[in-house]
């Protein structure tokens, strides 16, 4: 099950079939199910106490995931979105169209277990998202 969910702003999702058509295959596609996977959209200081609460990074981001899987080959998670980062990087790099799917379906790769710490895991995190960002449809 798939659920998108606003917590300190209002945001209505659009196309929200179509969503979760495409990330069901993209974890089909790594060879996972997904089997609880919540998006919360939220504003940049609601994101901020998160990364300060949990993870005692004190910065602004545009995505923080909490990975709850606990059986091989399932995905559960929560994946909470700045939609102010969103947009702002939206702006920056000119991907008005993409930039929020991109960081949902960045959010899914990594609970399919994609890193992006080191040069060559940004890279292929990176081709993996352009990949996905294609069969949106």
């Amino acid at each position: 099950m798939i659920t998108f969910q606003s917590e300190d702003l209002v945001f209505n999702l659009k196309e929200k079939r179509k969503h979760k058509h495409w990330l069901l295959r993209v974890a089909k596609e790594e060879g996972k199910s997904i089997t609880e996977l919540a998006y919360v959209f939220c504003s940049d200081t609601y994101l901020l106490d998160i990364n300060q609460t949990y993870l005692n990074h004190d910065t602004l981001t545009d995505i923080v995931t909490f990975d709850q899987s606990e059986k091989p080959n399932t995905v559960e998670g929560d994946v909470f979105i700045s939609l102010d980062r969103v947009r702002e990087n939206a702006e920056k790099f000119s991907t008005q169209d993409s930039e929020l799917k991109r960081v949902m379906v960045h959010g899914l790769l990594h609970l399919l277990g994609y890193k992006d710490k080191s040069k060559s895991d940004k890279e292929t995190m990176t081709l993996k998202e352009n990949y996905y960002l294609e069969r949106f449809d």
